[in-house]
């Protein structure tokens, strides 16, 4: 068992390797099946190119296994039920949400974002 002083930079945020690399949609469920978690995936899948195009990466929290309960409490997310999550590439949440978030949702905030503008100028 490790405590928080010994554990790894991975254990204590397992999204840092991440961070500035890649934005994130994190999908949290008590199980894969979730239906919203399968809902969440098809609308990701649907949309393959935009994802990439966006530097998009998918993260999925399910059960209680250690990485689940580490990026849950790390976006504060609950056990019990769905959320999406959009986190920007400076590692902060920008959307939560309890039910799947549209492709169109996902894609006019990740444009929003000064980073992203700045990625579409060159």
């Amino acid at each position: 068992m490790s405590t928080a002083s010994s554990a790894t930079p991975a254990e204590r945020d397992p999204l840092a390797v991440y961070q500035w690399e890649s934005r994130l949609v994190v999908i949290s469920a008590p199980d894969a099946g979730d239906a919203a978690a399968r809902s969440q995936r098809a609308i990701l899948a649907s949309a393959r190119s935009e994802v990439t195009g966006r530097d998009v990466v998918t993260v999925e929290a399910y059960g209680d296994d250690a990485k689940a309960v580490a990026i849950r409490r790390r976006l504060g997310l609950p056990a019990g039920s769905f959320r999406a999550v959009l986190v920007g590439k400076d590692g902060e949440a920008k959307l939560i949400s309890g039910e799947p978030l549209p492709a169109s949702t996902l894609f006019s905030t990740i444009d929003a974002m000064p980073m992203r503008r700045g990625e579409m100028r060159r």
